[in-house]
């Protein structure tokens, strides 16, 4: 089954990779446009970015594929009411990079507050010839006091899954694909498409 991702960023694009390798990945196409994410959950971002891409593709795509994957995830922080959330991608637009990024996050933890977060990722599958329909899944954990370790990507090194005294950042991807947000929907979404 050839699936296309509905995403330029290379960090999801490795990882799809690797969880999905069952399936012909395909990266969305340089110079295509971006889909729109303006949808208050999760799930209306994945669909809305499957469903738009799998238009785009239908009018503008150089190959067949069976079907259009795309995801929203995010970091939901308790003690910032669940945020960044669904704004994951665009908190603090003002700093260039997840460095950056992640230290404004941690800074604005007040001292004495609870430090419990949860990695969620919903993704949308869009089938070139029937309705779309998503898979989601989260992965509870804390924050650490700053951030630790290189691997991974995005707000990966502030966060200690359950269980574990490693952030992402610090943890092998081979075990960070045995229980991450991302692992666990791809997991829901092999079971779907090849049961």
């Amino acid at each position: 089954m050839k699936l296309l991702l509905a995403s330029s960023n290379e960090g999801k694009l490795a990882e799809f990779r690797q969880l999905l390798s069952s399936f012909d990945l395909l990266p969305w196409p340089k110079g295509a446009p971006s889909m729109p994410e303006t949808g208050a959950f999760f799930q209306d971002n994945a669909l809305q970015k499957a469903e738009g891409a799998r238009a785009w593709w239908r009018a503008h795509g150089p190959e067949p594929v069976d079907a259009v994957l795309a995801d929203d995830s995010g970091l939901c922080v308790d003690a910032l009411w669940g945020g960044p959330g669904v704004l994951s991608a665009r908190f603090a637009p003002d700093l260039a990079t997840y460095a950056e990024k992640n230290r404004r996050l941690l800074s604005m933890l007040p001292g004495d507050a609870p430090r419990t977060a949860r990695f969620v990722c919903v993704l949308a599958c869009a089938p070139l010839d029937g309705p779309a329909f998503t898979v989601g899944a989260a992965v509870e954990g804390s924050l650490a006091p700053e951030p630790r370790g290189n691997g991974g990507f995005g707000y990966d090194p502030i966060f200690i899954p359950d269980g574990h005294d490693s952030t992402f950042g610090e943890l092998p991807s081979g075990v960070k694909h045995t229980l991450s947000h991302r692992a666990r929907a791809c997991a829901l979404l092999r079971s779907r498409l090849q049961g």
